[in-house]
């Protein structure tokens, strides 16, 4: 009792100076740190070396790709997908081809097969149709039935002359062009918007 009296009256006389706990108090460790050169641990995150070929020619990339998911054994499908323009990824075999699509979540985009740390795999893309491909064979092949139905009868049908379209005159295979590429291009388009959420 009568130390806890001596401890304030030397606050009240020297109230700048700090205040020293007792060594009878209860800290058993003296030192907080006792490590002066903390390590830190680090883990190693798994991954795979995927050689990528596209339509079986390649390999086009090798890579090391990290695994993910909560086990830490899935193939981050979709990143290869949408960086590599491929419609869809296959297990591949340089000496025997194409095997199973590997199949991912449409949500996280993971694989849903899993995969060891260290894996050497082989991976076949299929790359997306380009825009101009299709449209030129469907143009190529309207104007080809329209020639060949003009040439084949003896007199060109009015219709295949002349449309009224809108106020506009056209002939019809200019407008079937124009439907087959309007609903082309719509597809497309629909599939960018919800891309993007639309």
């Amino acid at each position: 009792m009568e130390e806890g009296k001596q401890e304030t009256e030397d606050i009240k006389e020297n109230p700048t100076e700090e205040i020293q706990p007792s060594s009878s108090g209860g800290d058993p460790n003296p030192n907080p740190n006792p490590n002066p050169n903390p390590r830190s641990v680090k883990t190693k995150v798994p991954e795979v070396e995927i050689h990528l070929f596209r339509r079986g020619k390649g390999p086009i990339e090798i890579f090391k790709s990290s695994l993910g998911g909560w086990g830490q054994d899935q193939l981050e499908a979709l990143e290869i997908i949408d960086k590599y323009g491929f419609k869809s990824i296959f297990a591949f075999n340089p000496s025997s081809g194409r095997g199973a699509p590997i199949r991912f979540h449409p949500r996280n985009g993971r694989s849903l097969l899993p995969y060891k740390d260290g894996s050497v795999i082989f991976i076949d893309g299929e790359p997306k149709d380009s825009l101009v491909k299709p449209i030129t064979k469907i143009l190529l092949s309207v104007t080809i039935l329209a020639l060949l139905m003009t040439f084949f009868l003896r007199e060109t049908p009015e219709w295949m002359k002349t449309s009224n379209f809108l106020g506009g005159i056209f002939p019809p295979w200019v407008l079937a062009c124009i439907v087959i590429v309007f609903t082309r291009l719509r597809k497309r388009t629909r599939d960018i918007l919800k891309k993007f959420g639309w």
